[in-house]
């Protein structure tokens, strides 16, 4: 199969690939750069896959960089672009499920190709926008069905993480999981509990934001990979009722997270806890708890002034995106309007600082100066007090002490 032309993508770096093979080597376009032409796709990354060793790369091109020459890649740089090239390898046995012991380079791109995940991932295409498909790609891609290369057992033994990746594109690309695949993911699952939590956290999030959740999740509960995936071993159900919600495409990560704990029925005291087993940061914990509480209050009830000021609009407006899941109207248009009718947005607006207080009441220093910021801001965001130094001062010392 030969493409009318190269993709817009792949022009500059048809040039590195000429360069290869004027040099007496093979390169190919490889892996996911490919499949998303022919689903229409953003092409974000040009990876290249050639026949020459690494130091042979570096021989061809004037600057290179080692990002990962052990695995056999290069890092090429040409005028402004930059590519990352590796050369055909196969893989020996995988001790951990997930890093081969041993990686060996070789001349031929099958070999290469054959040690891929799933055939709509071990496509290649040269310079002159022929697609090589030895392992029928291409009719996957058609029939919509993510199917493991070769036996879906030893890929699987092999990386474990390979799984989670299966489950993944089932989500992100609305494909469906071919029967020996997902016999081998339900045979094998267990075997996540060999992968490192981050790894699995990427691939679940990706999941959780794809176009068709649903083509994901059910398998993920079917074949029982939740078991092996932080904090979800009793909740099997619960995710198939996240599956259920709206099939509307999340937009991102804080808020994926938030429905999918809102879905568990987490108590408040239980979510950062959760959170923390899959390894996310403080401030991606601390904003998804925002979220929650944001979207508990406002499935009761419109905006009050005091969460809607303690969320900020952007939180707002997130929470505001999610109510359509539940059956409620997104109200953003309104909710900013509210907003920005608030007399102040955050603290700093204040018109009394700290300072001011202890130097007007003369006092030392102590916890009643934030107990009394915090009286104070309440009051001017309920318009109990006009935000004005000297009528804030006053009003302190009237209603406060």
């Amino acid at each position: 199969m030969k493409l009318n032309k190269l993709p817009k993508e792949f022009i500059h770096a048809a040039t590195v690939i000429r360069e290869i093979q004027a040099n007496g080597y093979e390169a190919y376009f490889v892996g996911g750069c490919v499949r998303d032409i022919f689903l229409d796709k953003p092409i974000h990354d040009v990876d290249i896959a050639t026949s020459a060793y690494p130091e042979e790369v570096k021989q061809i091109f004037k600057r290179t960089v080692d990002v990962g020459i052990e695995h056999g890649t290069v890092l090429v740089l040409v005028d402004d672009e930059q590519y990352e090239i590796t050369t055909f390898r196969t893989e020996s046995t995988y001790q951990d499920y997930r890093r081969p012991d041993q990686v060996t380079f070789v001349r031929s791109l099958e070999e290469d190709l054959k040690r891929r995940d799933f055939t709509i991932n071990a496509l290649a295409m040269n310079a002159d926008a022929e697609i090589i498909d030895l392992f029928d790609g291409m009719d996957d891609i058609h029939n919509r069905i993510i199917r493991a290369v070769g036996n879906p057992e030893e890929r699987f033994y092999e990386d474990a993480l390979r799984m989670m990746r299966g489950l993944r594109f089932a989500s992100q690309l609305d494909f469906s999981i071919e029967n020996k695949t997902l016999e081998a993911i339900e045979k094998f699952h267990s075997l996540l509990e060999k992968i490192s939590v981050e790894r699995i956290t990427v691939e679940f999030i990706k999941l959780l934001l794809g176009m068709n959740r649903k083509s994901g999740l059910i398998p993920f509960v079917e074949t029982k990979c939740y078991q092996y995936c932080p904090g979800l071993k009793k909740y099997g159900e619960s995710i198939l009722n996240f599956s259920d919600l709206l099939e509307k495409q999340i937009n991102s990560e804080s808020q994926a997270w938030t429905l999918f704990i809102h879905s568990l029925n987490l108590e408040n005291s239980e979510i950062r806890s959760f959170l923390k087993e899959w390894k996310l940061s403080n401030h991606r914990m601390q904003k998804i708890q925002q979220l929650h509480y944001g979207l508990n209050q406002r499935l009761l009830d419109t905006w009050n002034s005091l969460d809607l000021y303690q969320l900020g609009l952007e939180k707002a407006l997130l929470v505001e995106e999610l109510l359509p899941y539940f059956g409620q109207i997104n109200s953003s248009e309104e909710t900013k309007t509210q907003f920005e009718a608030l007399p102040i947005y955050e603290r700093s607006q204040l018109a009394v600082t700290g300072n001011d207080l202890l130097e007007y009441f003369d006092k030392k220093p102590g916890k009643w100066v934030g107990e009394l910021i915090e009286y104070i801001e309440r009051s001017v965001l309920y318009r109990q007090v006009e935000n004005n130094k000297k009528t804030l001062l006053v009003f302190a010392e009237e209603t406060f002490f």
